[in-house]
């Protein structure tokens, strides 16, 4: 039997080993005939890389669960940055507004007498016209986080992790039109219970019968609203996932989330009410705790108040705001995630996503395989990790 360590080609002029480039015969395992292990790999074969999701249509209960799974595969890249989008959107708030509110009521209270009411309707103008830049801010921060999330939760399907930078990098690309949508959802919400509340005053202050009427108005208004936000709002709610990652424009990403939710309309309410019921109840499950047993701390550790007045007042706010940050933090990185499974999914039902996916997935690096959510024009090469 030959040697397997002095096996010669028979095309190498007699010299050791192979030419380069040529393909080397497997070896052949002791006393003759293959044995597992002993063939040679006839092509690339990827390494596992665990996803978030396996890769078929998903069930009520994954649906449920994968949100949270995101927040363990990659906590610096989604709470990070959530938890870091709505610092900085509180701490504006509370140094614009705040500062402005101070300055406008030391005002009032320097103001002659005969001059308050003016200063102090100016004061109260000016306090409300300081809460629009918070307002604008966390429009445009909400739409960022949005889409971090979306595109951590694709990425993160395709067994690809990555970096907060690199998010939102990526991201960055599509801010503008992600912020636009959700200025217009704003502001549509806005107008819609302005038209209710102005049709309420006005048949209160014509007094009589009209109060009577102004009420049934009001109870209905409020009632429709409700209902067109949670049909509007599934209808629509895959807008910022095919903003990002199908790249469309405002309008064709309307439509397409129209369509992709229809005929799993009470399927896609239903997961997203119950996703939000859990994280409110969780929730008030930890913030109240927490209020109630630093209260009964502050008056057992100074139950004579020798303390300032304010001081545990100030401290008590601190803590709370700081756990509801937190809590903020996981309810937008949950609700969000649950957005883009719901999208995810119904692709898989409806288009065949999971086949792209897999065939995404099974494609060698380099190879130039175009990024499986996009629909229709050839893409270009999808972001490896």
């Amino acid at each position: 039997m030959t040697d397997p360590q002095n096996w010669q080609s028979p095309t190498n002029d007699g010299q050791n080993g192979p030419r380069y480039g040529e393909q080397v015969p497997p070896l052949a395992p002791p006393g003759g005939g293959l044995q597992p292990g002993w063939n040679a790999p006839s092509g690339w074969t990827p390494p596992p890389r665990p996803g978030l999701i396996p890769l078929r249509p998903l069930g009520f209960g994954t649906l449920l669960w994968a949100p949270y799974q995101v927040l363990r595969r990659n906590p610096k890249a989604t709470f990070g940055s959530a938890l870091l989008i709505q610092a900085v959107v509180t701490l504006v708030t509370l140094v614009v507004v705040g500062s402005v509110t101070f300055f406008a009521l030391s005002r009032v209270d320097s103001a002659p007498l005969a001059e308050r009411d003016a200063v102090q309707a100016g004061a109260w103008v000016g306090i409300a016209l300081s809460a629009l830049i918070p307002i604008a801010l966390s429009l445009v921060a909400g739409a960022l986080l949005q889409g971090v999330i979306v595109l951590e939760v694709a990425r993160a399907t395709l067994g690809e992790k990555l970096r907060l930078a690199q998010l939102w990098r990526l991201v960055g690309r599509r801010l503008w039109p992600l912020a636009l949508w959700t200025v217009l959802l704003s502001a549509a919400a806005v107008l819609a219970l302005g038209l209710v509340t102005g049709a309420v005053v006005l048949f209160v202050t014509l007094g009589g019968a009209w109060v009577g009427l102004a009420v049934i108005l009001g109870i209905l208004g409020v009632l429709l609203f409700i209902a067109g936000a949670a049909w509007l709002g599934t209808k629509l709610s895959l807008v910022p996932c095919l903003i990002v990652l199908e790249r469309l424009g405002i309008r064709k990403s309307v439509r397409r989330s129209w369509s992709l939710t229809r005929g799993y309309f009470w399927r896609t309410l239903g997961v997203q009410l119950l996703v939000a019921v859990i994280i409110n109840v969780v929730s008030q499950v930890v913030v109240t705790p927490v209020s109630i047993l630093f209260s009964v701390a502050t008056s057992l550790v100074d139950p004579n108040a020798s303390f300032d007045a304010y001081l545990p007042s100030v401290i008590l706010y601190v803590l709370v705001l700081f756990v509801s940050l937190v809590l903020g933090a996981v309810a937008t990185v949950v609700q969000s995630a649950t957005v883009a499974l719901i999208y995810i999914d119904l692709r898989m039902r409806k288009e065949g996503l999971d086949l792209e996916l897999a065939r995404f997935v099974e494609s060698a690096p380099g190879s130039g395989a175009t990024d499986p959510y996009l629909v229709g024009a050839a893409g270009t090469e999808a972001p490896r990790a």
